[in-house]
């Protein structure tokens, strides 16, 4: 039942936010604004459903250090798109032909933090950390990764190897990070930054929805099994190995501070049941 007294009304937030942001029309303040909003208004109410429904302080979105676990994530994840958008231009599959639109930037900004917030709130905030009481840390980051991929197959141009691309590097990395610091804004940060990076920066697709104006116009062409075709170079096989080395560190990272949850006894038949 904690699921559902917390998934609900986040998803609710992530609706409305998304509705939002659709009815400006692209308006990038708007967009920016509507964004921004979106993200604070879910913290919030996770916040509220966590107190409400487990009767404890939702430390894993306290605010004390956030501004700089946030910024530390999202270092992290502009460095790690970075890395596979050099590997792919450096085979001839990405190019920068000019600049882009900084006021498309500036909507991105306000998109991505929303999208950022809202799906690490419910995959790591809810799914993956009441899962993990159940099942230990290894299951639960197989589970909501495996979620995680398919919740992207619903994107304009996404398909079956994209969406196992985005499980493996990004649902099992993000786990991964919070299994590691034991906060959400770590994760918030690795997810901004790396789509940002991706359309707010270098232009291109982001999980299959299609080109987007960043601050540069990116080009890419050739081969799709190396830059990911038409759902981006998150379906590269640079993506796949850096995002699988990040998980590793942080799993590393999580063992050596104690914070893997081992699988508990009858975990299986209590969830079976």
């Amino acid at each position: 039942m904690r699921l559902l007294k917390q998934l609900v009304p986040v998803a609710a937030v992530a609706a409305v936010g998304g509705a939002g942001v659709q009815a400006v029309g692209g308006n990038p303040y708007l967009t920016l604004v509507l964004g921004v909003a979106t993200a604070v208004l879910a913290v919030f109410v996770y916040a509220r459903v966590v107190r409400w429904s487990e009767r404890r302080a939702p430390v894993e979105v306290a605010a004390q250090g956030a501004v700089r676990a946030i910024a530390r994530g999202a270092l992290i994840g502009v460095a790690l798109f970075a890395a596979v958008i050099v590997n792919i231009a450096l085979v001839g599959g990405y190019r920068i032909d000019g600049l882009g639109s900084p006021a498309g930037a500036v909507g991105l900004l306000g998109f991505m933090a929303a999208a950022a917030v809202t799906e690490e709130l419910l995959f790591r905030g809810i799914l993956f950390r009441i899962v993990e009481e159940r099942a230990g840390t290894w299951t639960a980051l197989a589970l909501t990764g495996l979620l995680f991929g398919l919740a992207h197959l619903f994107n304009p141009h996404a398909d079956l190897w994209g969406a196992i691309a985005i499980a493996i590097e990004a649902g099992g990395m993000l786990a991964a990070a919070y299994a590691a610091t034991r906060t959400l804004w770590v994760p918030i940060g690795v997810h901004f930054g790396w789509n940002f990076a991706a359309a707010g920066i270098f232009g291109t697709e982001v999980s299959g929805n299609g080109a987007t104006q960043g601050l540069l116009h990116g080009v890419t062409s050739g081969p799709a099994l190396l830059t990911g075709g038409t759902f981006g170079p998150e379906a590269s096989p640079y993506a796949v190995v850096f995002g699988l080395l990040l998980t590793v560190g942080f799993m590393w990272l999580a063992r050596r501070r104690g914070n893997v949850v081992p699988l508990r006894r009858g975990a299986t038949a209590t969830l079976a049941r």
